[in-house]
C-alpha cells in the first residue's frame, strides 16, 4: 500500500506540473494585452507605466522564468497578486472557494439521493413501468445542456411560480435549490444509469444466487450482498463528480450569478486577469488530483488487486 501511495503521489505532482505549464503556455501565446487592461485609461498608458507594470508582474520575462516564479510562489502557498484589484489572489479566491464548496455540498446530496435511489428502483423493478420511466427521464436529462436546464428551472420555478429566487445567494437555503439542481441533474441521471447497470450485474452473480437459494429474504440479499458491491463503482464516480463540483460550475454560477470560483473565472477571462485564471485552474487541478488520489486509495483498500496495477 505504501508503494501504491507513493506512485499515486508522484503522478499527482506530474499532473499538476503538466496542467499548469500548458495553461501558462496558452496564456503566453494567446492574443491580448493584459498590461493594457491593468493600465486602464489612456493617461495611464505611458511607456514608463507599462514598463513598471510589466516588471512588477514579471510580464517582461520569458515563459520559463514566469513559470518558475509561479512554481516558487505556489510552493509557498502564494498564487500571486490580482491585476485589477492589487490584492492577493488567495485573499480574493478564499470566500469564492467557500461559496462554491457550499453549492457543491448541496449538489452532491441531490446527486447521491436522486441518482442512487432511481438506479436501485430501476434495477429492482427491471422492465417495469418505473424502470422504463426512469430510463426515459435519465436519457432526456443527459441530452440537455446544463445551461438549458438552468434557464428552464429559472423560467418555471423562479419566474412563473416564484418558489425560489431567480439568482444570487442572499436568500438562505432557497438560493441553493435551483443552481444545485442544475449542477446535479445531469450527473444524477448518469449515476442512476450506472447504479442500474452495476446492480443488475451483481444480482446475476453466483454469490447472490447462492444467498437467494439459501432462503434469505430478498431485502437482506439486496442490502447486505448486492448493494455493498454494486455501489463501489458508483461511489468512485461520485467522488470524481464531487471534485468537479468543488472546482466550480462555470456555466451554472454565471447563470445564477453565484459568487463562486466559476463566476470569478468568467470575469477573469473577460478582463485577461492571468493571476486569477492561473490561480483558479491550479486550485481545480489540485482538487481533482487529490480527489482522484483519495478514490484510488479507497478502491485499493477495498480491492487489494488494484495495488498491483
Amino acid at each position: 500500500m505504501l508503494s501504491f501511495i507513493v506512485r499515486r503521489f508522484i503522478q499527482m505532482i506530474i499532473v499538476l506540473l503538466g496542467a499548469t505549464f500548458v495553461l501558462f503556455a496558452c496564456l503566453f501565446v494567446l492574443p491580448g494585452d493584459p498590461v493594457g487592461s491593468i493600465a486602464g485609461s489612456d493617461r495611464a498608458r505611458d511607456p514608463a507605466v507599462i514598463a513598471e507594470l510589466q516588471r512588477r508582474y514579471n510580464l517582461d520575462k520569458p515563459l520559463p522564468v514566469q513559470y518558475g516564479a509561479f512554481l516558487w510562489r505556489l510552493g509557498h502557498g502564494d498564487l500571486g497578486e490580482d491585476y485589477s484589484q492589487r490584492r492577493s489572489v488567495n485573499e480574493i479566491l478564499a470566500p469564492k472557494v467557500v461559496n462554491s464548496a457550499k453549492l457543491a455540498g448541496v449538489a452532491i446530496l441531490i446527486d447521491v439521493s436522486l441518482g442512487i435511489f432511481a438506479g436501485i428502483i430501476a434495477a429492482v423493478l427491471r422492465y417495469s413501468f418505473w424502470d422504463v420511466l426512469i430510463t426515459l427521464l435519465t436519457t432526456i436529462a443527459i441530452g440537455f445542456p446544463v445551461f438549458v436546464i438552468g434557464l428552464l428551472l429559472q423560467q418555471i420555478f423562479a419566474l412563473k411560480f416564484s418558489w425560489f429566487p431567480l439568482f444570487g445567494m442572499n436568500n438562505g437555503l432557497s438560493s441553493y435549490v435551483l443552481p444545485a439542481t442544475t449542477i446535479a441533474l445531469v450527473d444524477a441521471a448518469l449515476v442512476a444509469r450506472l447504479m442500474r447497470g452495476t446492480l443488475l450485474e451483481v444480482l446475476r452473480a453466483d454469490y447472490v444466487r447462492t444467498a437467494t437459494a439459501k432462503g434469505l429474504p430478498r431485502r437482506i440479499v439486496l442490502t447486505r450482498h448486492a448493494m455493498r458491491n454494486a455501489v463501489i463503482p458508483v461511489l468512485t464516480y461520485l467522488g470524481i463528480s464531487f471534485g468537479g463540483f468543488l472546482s466550480g460550475a462555470l456555466i451554472t454560477e454565471a447563470i445564477f450569478n453565484w459568487d463562486g470560483i466559476g463566476l470569478a473565472l468568467v470575469v477573469a477571462i473577460q478582463q485577461q486577469n492571468n493571476p486569477i485564471i492561473v490561480g483558479i485552474v491550479a486550485y481545480s487541478v489540485v482538487i481533482f488530483v487529490v480527489i482522484n488520489l483519495i478514490v484510488d486509495l479507497a478502491y485499493a483498500a477495498l480491492d487489494p488487486r488494484i495495488r498491483l496495477a
